[in-house]
């Protein structure tokens, strides 16, 4: 007789108890792979703004896991037929959906390794945990990669209404204080539906979905899009990019044998082979932070201010602008910065930088999200609902940020 495992629930903040409902989830929760999710913060360096910001991917994942056991019972109970196979499949493919993720989450999907979206590591790690697991997880990948036949449960782990949204924005509310953010989860899955193999949301849901998008609106600008939240990650940037430039000198830089392999190893998609893979497995944010506390004591003027700046939240002074930044006015704190602290031109562009952030909260053009009308009709959230903000959440809204030491005047 098998050994069963004892532990089977998990007690939320956000939903109380989640059940894991069976073995082979478990088995892929007890992992490795996925508890180094522990270790990988959901909100990247939002902490710095909201010091309640501290919950993981591992929270997240778990989550999703959650919503989808709930969407699939309402699916049911509207007689969508779905097999215990693929009900299996759905819930380990929104378990692993961010799997991928690298350290501080999105703050450095592409300075880690070059050109290559958590999105793809993902998928290595969900192949080689296929492999461990006697081909189980092959449905589950067909599912997240959107290939298996039945489009809607891909839109379901990955869509403009999908689980992994619906957990995220609540999560993420509750853990920044931030209750602008907090939507109706429950009430949203209760009004799911299938027609024509996509997810329809029944016209008595329209309401909690605009206030789904609202909510989402408001979490990228004031949350996720908060100019100091972004100031920190491109500082964080910046160490990784000043880290490599320096050991690419010859320099001796001392880190993990995980993060040391990244900084002296130019990684592409095409070279990620399994020995990359179990190596970015052992990396996470604490590689990261002890590194910093390492390098802000070394000798290089840019590298332990940029790791000052970030330790001890002495950050950049950062301005939101509605235009495109004067080169002029980067060009004039750069030159002063130089006079100040004798550096070069290189040196002081690591302190002083513009850029841009931009923000859609729905998107009509790409996989809408459908109303089902009671006389059967079928139409787009931004055209049946009453409400006119929804087209103007449909546009993208783009503003510019310059960041410079706060010492510049």
């Amino acid at each position: 007789m098998a050994k069963r495992t004892k532990l089977k629930i998990f007690n939320d903040p956000i939903y109380g108890f989640i059940t894991i409902p069976s073995e082979r989830i478990f088995k892929i929760i007890a992992h490795p792979y996925f508890q180094r999710l522990r270790r990988i913060s959901q909100m990247g360096m939002s902490y710095l703004v909201y010091p309640g910001a501290h919950h993981t991917r591992f929270h997240h994942a778990l989550g999703g896991l959650h919503l989808m056991q709930q969407a699939i019972e309402i699916l049911r109970f509207k007689g969508i037929k779905i097999s215990a196979e693929e009900e299996e499949g759905l819930q380990i493919a929104i378990l692993l959906h961010d799997i991928g993720h690298g350290p501080f989450s999105h703050a450095m999907e592409h300075s880690i390794v070059e050109g290559v979206s958590h999105e793809c590591i993902s998928l290595l790690f969900m192949e080689k945990m296929n492999a461990e697991f006697n081909q189980s997880l092959t449905l589950a990948i067909s599912i997240f990669q959107g290939s298996y036949p039945r489009k809607f449960m891909n839109q379901l782990v990955s869509s403009q209404l999908d689980m992994d949204r619906l957990d995220y924005l609540k999560r993420d509310s509750f853990y920044t204080g931030v209750p602008e953010g907090n939507i109706n989860s429950e009430r949203i899955i209760t009004m799911l539906n299938v027609v024509d193999d996509h997810i329809v949301i029944e016209e008595k849901g329209i309401y909690s979905v605009e206030k789904f998008l609202v909510a989402r609106r408001l979490m990228y600008w004031q949350v996720y899009l908060h100019k100091t939240g972004v100031a920190a990650e491109q500082l964080l940037i910046r160490v990784l990019k000043r880290a490599k430039e320096l050991i690419e000198r010859g320099e001796n830089l001392s880190s993990s044998p995980a993060l040391s392999y990244f900084l002296h190893t130019k990684v592409t998609l095409d070279k990620f082979d399994s020995d990359t893979l179990k190596t970015f497995a052992k990396l996470d944010d604490y590689d990261i932070v002890s590194a910093m506390k390492e390098w802000m004591e070394y000798d290089d003027f840019v590298l332990s201010n940029l790791c000052k700046m970030l330790l001890n939240r002495d950050l950049l002074k950062v301005k939101l602008k509605k235009k495109k930044i004067n080169p002029e006015k980067l060009q004039k704190y750069a030159l002063s910065l130089q006079k100040k602290y004798s550096i070069t031109e290189e040196e002081a562009n690591y302190f002083v930088f513009s850029g841009e952030i931009s923000n859609v909260a729905y998107s009509s053009d790409n996989d809408k999200i459908r109303i089902l009308h009671r006389n059967g009709k079928i139409s787009d959230v931004a055209k049946a609902s009453d409400q006119l903000n929804l087209v103007a959440l449909s546009t993208e809204v783009t503003k510019y940020y310059i960041c410079y030491p706060k010492t510049i005047r």
